[in-house]
């Protein structure tokens, strides 16, 4: 699944920048930083938008390709804010045969986002994964912590009502 990159204007503030300056100094010149540095960069930002790449490669004097090369092939890194409320739903094969499919449709129709899309009020974002471990539960969703199982479309509309 390809990463999505953030249409969302990028709003860091001076205070996150020195602490990435501060990160990026304590471990310039150490082989292998670079992956830690990134880490430590989202704790910061919560996420790692093309502009903190871009001070990362300045920082750590490589090419801003090598950052976002790392970023967009493991995981861990997100390339899109998160929500206050991170909504997950599990199309694994258990939860997509009984019903996800249409779940994250609706939660899309309702929060008017897409997958990797966070609200322009920073309030919700969505993403898809391939299985939460709940399979008994199918289709399920979290919210942050909070697991939601044995879904159907027409329940999210609740569901979302009690984050508002």
């Amino acid at each position: 699944m390809k990463k999505r990159v953030s249409t969302m204007p990028f709003k860091g503030t001076p205070e996150q920048e020195q602490k990435l300056n501060e990160v990026i100094a304590a471990h310039k010149g150490e082989k292998g930083a670079l992956m830690p540095v990134m880490q430590e960069a989202q704790d910061i930002y919560g996420y790692l938008p093309l502009e903190v790449q871009s001070m990362i490669a300045k920082g750590m004097d490589v090419p801003v390709e090598e950052v976002y090369g790392i970023s967009t092939f493991y995981s861990q890194f997100a390339l899109t804010p998160k929500g206050k409320y991170k909504i997950s739903v599990c199309l694994g094969t258990a939860c997509y045969v009984k019903g996800s499919q249409g779940i994250v449709d609706r939660i899309s129709q309702i929060l008017g986002i897409e997958s990797d899309e966070c609200t322009p009020d920073g309030k919700f974002s969505l993403e898809v994964c391939r299985c939460i471990g709940a399979c008994g539960l199918a289709p399920v969703i979290t919210i942050n912590e909070d697991v939601y199982g044995r879904l159907e479309a027409k329940d999210v509309d609740a569901i979302l009502e009690k984050y508002e």
